[in-house]
């Protein structure tokens, strides 16, 4: 009895150590990059931790934006070409970079009153039902996006 008692408590303690919060994805560090022309989409970026289940990005929604598409980079025929996305298959306790180069949002029809430093609040959902708001930071076409937005300096 002893025994299981003192395993009992020695998995506890080994818990509260590895807090794994509520278990569900997280998103941060999400920036936008305005587009240079009136009229053409913007690209969003932003890093998905999975949660204590396997689950799936279904899709991103935003008050100030028309419609916003997944889309991944990848090589056909030896070119590299944008593709749209369904979904993104988001794997429990794993980092997914969405960043230039790679998978990223695309935001059509951006509302024109958000300017370089505005706020864009987006709403991701997954397909187990957890939705998750954030505020992404916006950044003119051009500018640096920084080490947090998966982005390189040289």
């Amino acid at each position: 009895m002893r025994t299981a008692a003192a395993l009992s408590f020695a998995f506890l303690a080994l818990s509260a150590c590895h807090p794994q919060g509520d278990g569900n994805p997280k998103v941060a560090d999400a920036t936008i990059r305005l587009p240079a022309v009136d009229g053409r989409p913007g690209a969003g970026y932003f890093t998905i931790s999975g949660g204590a289940r396997d689950d799936r990005l279904t899709r991103i929604d935003s008050a100030v934006v028309g419609k916003i598409e997944l889309h991944e980079m990848a090589m056909d025929g030896g070119m590299m070409r944008m593709r749209p996305l369904a979904d993104v298959a988001v794997r429990q306790r794993t980092d997914i970079v969405f960043a230039p180069g790679g998978n990223h949002a695309m935001l059509f029809d951006i509302d024109k009153r958000i300017t370089p430093g505005t706020g864009i609040p987006l709403l991701f959902t997954f397909a187990s039902g957890t939705k998750v708001e954030v505020e992404a930071k916006t950044v003119a076409a051009g500018e640096e996006l920084g080490a947090a937005a998966g982005a390189t300096h040289h």
